[in-house]
C-alpha cells in the first residue's frame, strides 16, 4: 500500500526495525538503504523526543517508551489501511460491502470460520473487519459505521437486535509452578487471592468485567490489573511471574 501521508513511511520503518531487531535486517525488508532507516529512526526519536531503541552489541531492543509507541503505531498503520480498503470499495458503488465489527479472541475462532463459508457461498460480498470493544461498535452500529458486530458478554446496555451466537469456556493462564496448576478445574472463589492481567485493549473491558463480577459473586474481591498489550504480550507477563 503506498504512504499516503508524510511521516507514514518512517512510522513503517519503526514496526520493522521493532521487528526484525535490527536496522540492517528492516533496511533489506524494506529495500532501502540501512543509513536512511538509521537516520529515520534518530529523526522520529527527535520529535518524539524519547528513545525508542537501545543500541547494544548483539542489536537493538525497544525501550519501555518504544514498547508503548509500537502498539499505538500499528494500531494507526492497521486503521491507515482499512481507510485505503475502505475508499476503494467505495468507489466500487455495484460491489455489495459488508461491515462487521469483531474482537481479537474471535478472530481464528467461530468468527472466523463463519466468514470462510460466507466467502465461498458470497464471493462478490466485500466484508470488511474492524477491531474494537463492544461498546466502541455499538456507537458505530448507531452511527451506521457498521453493519454488525460480534462482542463479548453484551455487558453494555443498548436497543439494537441481539442474539447469543456461540459459548466458550474461560482459561486461566499461570505460570508454570503456581499451585493452581495442580488442579483441573477452578472454582471463582480460588481466584480471590490472585493477581489477574487482562488486556485494556479489545475485548479486555468486557473480560475484565465477566471476571470481576464472576469473583465477586463468590463474596471475593478481585485484584484485576489491565496492561495496554496483546494477549500474547499478557501470556509472556504470566510467565516471568
Amino acid at each position: 500500500m503506498p504512504d499516503i501521508f508524510t511521516g507514514t513511511r518512517v512510522l513503517r520503518c519503526f514496526v520493522e526495525v521493532a521487528s526484525h531487531g535490527s536496522f540492517r535486517r528492516a533496511a533489506m525488508s524494506m529495500g532501502i538503504q540501512e543509513s536512511s532507516v538509521s537516520r529515520g529512526i534518530r529523526n522520529l526519536e527527535h520529535q518524539i523526543g524519547a528513545s525508542l531503541f537501545i543500541r547494544h552489541s548483539g542489536g537493538i531492543t525497544l525501550t519501555l517508551a518504544g514498547q508503548r509507541f509500537l502498539d499505538r503505531v500499528r494500531d494507526a498503520l492497521d486503521q491507515l489501511e482499512t481507510g485505503v480498503r475502505e475508499a476503494a470499495a467505495t468507489a466500487q458503488p455495484d460491489r455489495a460491502h459488508l461491515r462487521v465489527g469483531v474482537f481479537s479472541v474471535a478472530a481464528c475462532g467461530p468468527i472466523s470460520q463463519l466468514f470462510a463459508d460466507f466467502a465461498r457461498q458470497y464471493p462478490d460480498i466485500y466484508v470488511e473487519f474492524h477491531e474494537a470493544s463492544a461498546a466502541h461498535h455499538l456507537l458505530s452500529i448507531g452511527k451506521a459505521q457498521l453493519d454488525l458486530a460480534f462482542t463479548f458478554g453484551n455487558s453494555h446496555p443498548h436497543s439494537y437486535d441481539a442474539t447469543e451466537v456461540w459459548r466458550e469456556r474461560v482459561f486461566l493462564a499461570v505460570c508454570e509452578g503456581h499451585p493452581l496448576t495442580l488442579k483441573s478445574r477452578l472454582a471463582w472463589s480460588e481466584l480471590a487471592q490472585e493477581r489477574l492481567l487482562t488486556s485494556s485493549s479489545g475485548s479486555g473491558d468486557e473480560i475484565r468485567a465477566y471476571v470481576t463480577n464472576r469473583v465477586r459473586g463468590t463474596g471475593g474481591e478481585p485484584k484485576v490489573v489491565a496492561h495496554n498489550i496483546g494477549r500474547y504480550g499478557l501470556l509472556g507477563l504470566v510467565a516471568a511471574c
